[in-house]
């Protein structure tokens, strides 16, 4: 699988907010480090950081453009309300292995009204 057709699958279970979906397509010791937050480390914990994320905020991912070199792939997103970022996946074995996402959290926190 290229790194494009799994951030496909990715988007199209993060709209469907099923964390066990996500989960499943990382390796057992894959590492999420969104870049306002602290690295994530392991499947399970993966897991436990969208189910909580979908627990308590409504998110929706709009591809704007879908980039891949080799074992990386670029997504280039934004959500109904306004908020923008990116995010890099490295697939290696039909796996995301590490992901880092950017994006502004004081931004998502006021859309969220928080």
């Amino acid at each position: 699988m290229t790194p494009g057709e799994m951030i496909r699958i990715w988007v199209d279970a993060f709209n469907r907010a099923d964390s066990d979906a996500l989960a499943s397509l990382y390796a057992e010791d894959a590492t999420n480090h969104q870049v306002a937050e602290d690295p994530v480390q392991g499947r399970e914990a993966i897991r436990d950081m969208f189910a909580t994320g979908f627990d308590t905020t409504d998110m929706t991912c709009i591809v704007e453009n879908l980039f891949e070199d080799g074992e990386w792939g670029i997504l280039e997103w934004r959500d109904p309300r306004g908020l923008r970022g990116c995010g890099f996946f490295r697939v290696i074995d039909d796996r995301i292995v590490f992901q880092r996402g950017y994006w502004d959290k004081l931004t998502f926190l006021r859309l969220q009204g928080r």
